[in-house]
């Protein structure tokens, strides 16, 4: 399934976009009540930009895969499977 473009609202400690809280897909908005799993790609080489990935359940109970793209600072939402519930 590919990636949708969607915003973000963040937590910013020592970084930027350091975690999500929030994000607006499918025409509504969706709090991230936990963070299930989180990790990093790219950034060693200039081919291979930095990409995070953040495995989030939303309030209603839905899971979602955000992934944000530092190079472009842009965040994109891809919705898990309905068995990963």
């Amino acid at each position: 399934m590919p990636y949708a473009r969607v915003e973000v609202e963040c937590y910013s400690g020592h970084r930027a976009n350091e975690r999500p809280l929030a994000f607006t897909f499918e025409g509504r908005r969706w709090e991230v009540v936990e963070i299930i799993d989180r990790w990093y790609e790219g950034g060693l080489r200039p081919a291979r930009p930095a990409l995070d990935y953040f495995k989030v359940r939303t309030a209603e109970g839905r899971v979602f895969l955000l992934r944000y793209h530092s190079l472009f600072d842009a965040w994109a939402v891809r919705v898990s499977p309905k068995s990963a519930h």
